[in-house]
């Protein structure tokens, strides 16, 4: 089996959820725990970080493991979506798992595959838990997928569990309230394991302090310890200046990071105290904090994020694709000097647009678009829906094509965004 056959199987025979959406979703840990018996619990042999959250969790995730690589320990990072290839999913110390070991694995392990039957996601978590074993990580960060109590990775026993924050996203699956997502993220809390929360927001407290208390576990709200304030853009790149004001210590801590969008500083909020926390676990200096902030995109692979890709006409994507994590990025685009602005956009079909399209400027030219997957929306649907809420533009069954329609028009002075969906941004850079 070559490597491209092993992802056409784990694509077509295993339910994928960033593929077919809730249909590949399961309600309970039986396959989870079927594998975990079958590979030995490999998760036991590393020491854990659990990362869930609606917004940010990627980014605090790859942020961590990127100290955690600064300050020598060989470090697992499992996350998810990837945007262009599988392998991105899982690393050690920033490197992707080897092509021969993604095909070995589904080869040598064809039996319980077939026999428990898991969805993609179920299988690419053993996977990764396996990989880590083998490979000898110090420790692994690992992301939730979805949810947080009856996620795949919600079989470890971390030392910290960290929770960002809480949005509107999945909510057909985790609960039609905020209260009731927050409830499911908050699964992710241990007996005795410290957690913390990322973002203080009204109304969800005491969802995380009540689990906390049931669970034995210290709780810490990032926010009422940490002030992240951001200063201007000093590269080419998009790298900005931060200053990070410890309020209990009154201490002043300034760097550099090269994730440059605005909402990045409750991410950095939330690293910085997740580090604290971790620091009693983990040798980590404040050099190693620095650099590994400074380093997350060379150590870890990280895109997508407020990435620039090109500046004549500035040109940024961003893989934001909920209410809240749209908020910020069309905030930060508002502010930007421009002479006219560009938006090619895409959705996948069951984001629950009505509540989104408002949020966008009537005074962009759009670029209505699709991804090329299966949950996909119609273009001509997005155009079709956008029109009623004053956003007009023409429709493009092609990313590449959207994009190149907005270079041809736009002028050097003005500014193209990409987003809407991962996969939008999967497809432009």
């Amino acid at each position: 089996m070559t490597y491209n056959q092993t992802l056409e199987f784990l694509y077509s025979q295993l339910p994928a959820y960033h593929r077919i959406g809730k249909a590949a979703y399961k309600n309970n840990l039986d396959n989870t725990n079927a594998l975990d018996e079958y590979f030995g619990h490999p998760h036991s042999r590393y020491r854990t970080i659990h990362i869930a959250g609606t917004n940010g969790k990627g980014s605090v995730s790859h942020m961590i493991a990127s100290v955690l690589q600064e300050a020598g320990y060989k470090t697992g990072l499992y996350t998810s979506p990837h945007l262009k290839d599988f392998r991105e999913r899982i690393r050690v110390n920033g490197e992707m798992i080897p092509k021969r070991e993604v095909t070995a694995f589904l080869k040598k392990h064809n039996g319980i595959i077939k026999s428990v039957n898991p969805s993609f996601f179920e299988m690419t978590a053993a996977m990764a838990f396996d990989y880590f074993a083998r490979t000898n990580a110090d420790v692994a960060v690992i992301e939730t997928g979805l949810g947080g109590r009856l996620d795949s990775t919600n079989i470890i026993n971390p030392v910290l569990s960290v929770i960002t924050n809480i949005g509107h996203d999945h909510m057909d699956l985790l609960g039609n309230t905020l209260e009731k997502v927050a409830s499911e993220k908050a699964g992710i809390i241990k007996k005795s394991v410290p957690v913390v929360i990322g973002e203080t927001q009204a109304g969800l407290k005491d969802v995380f302090i009540s689990r906390a208390a049931k669970t034995g576990s210290e709780i810490v709200f990032a926010d009422d310890n940490f002030r992240c304030l951001f200063d201007k853009t000093i590269s080419a790149e998009g790298e900005r200046q931060f200053e990070i004001h410890d309020l209990k210590d009154t201490r002043l801590i300034s760097g550099v990071t090269p994730l440059g969008g605005d909402y990045q500083f409750r991410n950095l909020q939330t690293l910085f105290q997740a580090i604290k926390v971790l620091e009693r676990s983990f040798n980590i200096s404040k050099g190693d904090l620095i650099k590994g902030i400074k380093n997350t995109v060379a150590n870890t692979g990280l895109k997508g994020r407020w990435q620039i890709l090109d500046h004549k006409p500035f040109t940024v994507c961003d893989t934001g694709h909920n209410k809240e994590g749209l908020e910020y990025v069309l905030r930060q685009i508002k502010n930007i000097p421009k002479t006219g602005l560009h938006i090619v956009i895409g959705f996948v079909s069951d984001k629950d647009i009505g509540s989104i399209l408002p949020l966008f400027p009537a005074d962009a030219k759009y670029y209505f678009t699709r991804a090329s997957v299966q949950r996909a929306l119609s273009e001509k649907i997005l155009r079709s829906k956008a029109s009623e809420f004053g956003l007009h533009g023409n429709s493009y069954a092609d990313v590449n094509k959207a994009l190149k329609a907005a270079r041809d028009i736009a002028l050097e002075s003005d500014m193209i965004f990409i987003g809407g969906s991962t996969f939008i941004v999967a497809e432009v850079i």
